[in-house]
């Protein structure tokens, strides 16, 4: 284990590189609230690493604000330039609004059809790789379904795709940590410049899609301006895509080490439904959520300034020993799971039902055409301190 003092929680090659099971189980136990101290310029941050602590803070948006940024990186350099204009960046009456008109689209019913869609998505790309016997998992299944799904909602033309998924999934992490420098901020720009593009389009020709929501919609009475328009695609492409794709590989590679677990799901004893939340809590593929205290106060006797930045280690609270039993037991058929990989509160995920819904279709997928599972070759964790898991997962199957 890294020595607590020296340890840099937002060091990305940390996550990667390092198991911090034992850190966390150490931080729950003996120091939930803990304080790392100043690194020079930049500022200290808070760390909260409890389940009942972590949901305490998403579920007080006014001492726990996410207005300022929500991602550790961008308060450490003083704040989101999003703030304010992102849905997941926003607070109160307005944040409710714009995201009551976005959740029309994400309900069950209006992802009736799109979830058909992954469904023959994920058959087609579950075969296809089965005839060849080999795949890298994270790229040929993980690294597809949820783009082409969240692309539908946003209808990104199918030429488009491919591009958007090379620059999604190194925005935010890559596979060195000379690649994360190098790499993040040209990504998060072409994707900006990418939808500046489509949303132009689609305010002179709305169709019915997202994207043209968005241009068309009124907050306060007011239309969202090319900025915010932009913006909020950045978040929901992000969102959409690489989370899912994470939690997706994350949950093959949980299978791969845990074959008895694999067994009795491919004989029918473990149902999906149980299996996709024990995914969901076992990945969590979103490490931290960042906040901003709102005011001063006081968590298990710390006391946290107004304007502090307070992090919620989702990747620890969701292995809590008092909220789950035997958490670092990979068990398909967990019940209750009442993991926080989605959130919770007023920032719960918009896109839940969707990312259920595509992990489900791959795990029913797998259980129905898949005989026999193996490595292919060392698997690779990508750099980053806010999301987690694998960029590259070689395996072997065969059809049934």
């Amino acid at each position: 284990m890294p020595l607590l003092p020296e340890m840099d929680l937002a060091d990305p090659a940390l996550h990667a590189e390092e198991d911090l099971s034992p850190v966390w189980r150490h931080l729950r136990t003996h120091e939930p609230v803990h304080r790392q101290a100043e690194r020079g310029s930049r500022p200290g941050f808070w760390v909260l690493t409890r389940y009942e602590d972590v949901s305490a803070a998403y579920r007080d948006p006014e001492r726990f604000r996410s207005d300022r940024g929500n991602v550790l990186d961008t308060l450490l350099g003083g704040g989101d330039h999003a703030a304010g204009l992102m849905l997941p960046l926003m607070e109160g009456p307005r944040h409710a609004e714009l995201r009551g008109a976005l959740m029309k689209c994400f309900s069950p019913r209006a992802l009736a059809g799109v979830v058909d869609s992954i469904r023959a998505a994920s058959q087609e790309l579950v075969t296809e790789t089965l005839e060849d016997g080999e795949c890298d998992f994270a790229q040929d299944v993980a690294g597809q379904l949820p783009l082409r799904a969240i692309c539908d909602l946003l209808d990104v033309p199918r030429s488009d795709r491919q591009h958007l998924l090379d620059m999604t999934s190194s925005a935010l992490g890559a596979e060195s940590e000379q690649g994360l420098r190098r790499d993040a901020w040209v990504s998060k720009n072409e994707i900006l410049f990418y939808f500046a593009d489509l949303a132009a389009r689609r305010r002179a020709a709305p169709r019915d899609d997202i994207v043209s929501l968005l241009t068309q919609v009124r907050v306060g009475g007011v239309p969202l301006t090319d900025e915010e328009v932009i913006l909020n695609c950045y978040s929901l492409i992000i969102g959409g895509d690489e989370t899912t794709r994470l939690a997706l590989v994350g949950g093959v590679a949980a299978l791969l080490a845990h074959p008895e677990q694999w067994a009795r799901y491919q004989a029918g004893d473990i149902g999906t439904e149980s299996a996709v939340e024990e995914v969901l809590r076992w990945t969590s593929p979103t490490l931290h959520v960042a906040r901003t205290a709102g005011t001063d106060l006081v968590v298990r006797g710390r006391e946290i300034a107004a304007g502090d930045i307070v992090t919620l280690w989702n990747a620890s609270a969701n292995r809590d020993e008092a909220a789950f039993e035997e958490p670092d037991a990979f068990r398909l058929d967990r019940t209750p799971n009442r993991h926080l990989t989605f959130a919770y509160g007023t920032h719960f995920c918009l896109g839940a039902f969707l990312a259920r819904a595509e992990i489900s279709a791959v795990l029913g997928d797998m259980r129905e055409l898949v005989a026999d599972l193996g490595p292919a070759g060392p698997a690779r964790r990508i750099y980053s301190n806010f999301l987690g898991g694998l960029g590259s997962l070689p395996l072997t199957w065969s059809r049934r």
